[in-house]
């Protein structure tokens, strides 16, 4: 399930884990937290949310999330400082530099 890819990515901590919807949050009485909850259908358009990682070591994170399934994508980013991922399911998100801004 993603939730538990992000749950890991984001090093969360799981408050919610039914059948029909997984809630993750920073902290178990900390909000807010991300709920996701299954669609019959794929994603087939640009994100409705993008997540941006700002992390202390931008090329160990990248390496941390490309183990764990991401995979890198061109979504005619160009010459970045930062670094465009896609999460298991396809959808997109940023790894930013150290001094990143989008």
């Amino acid at each position: 399930m993603l939730g538990r890819w992000w749950q890991q990515a984001l090093r969360w901590v799981v408050v919610n884990d039914a059948p029909d919807e997984f809630e993750i949050r920073p902290a178990p009485d900390r909000l807010p937290g991300l709920l996701f909850v299954a669609v019959p259908e794929s994603k087939t358009i640009k994100n409705r949310l993008h997540l941006d990682f700002r992390p202390d070591d931008q090329d160990l994170e990248v390496d941390r999330l490309l183990a764990m399934g991401a995979a890198r994508v061109d979504i005619g980013q160009g010459e970045r400082p930062w670094v465009v991922l896609a999460d298991p399911e396809g959808n997109e998100f940023c790894v930013l530099g150290e001094c990143s801004t989008q």
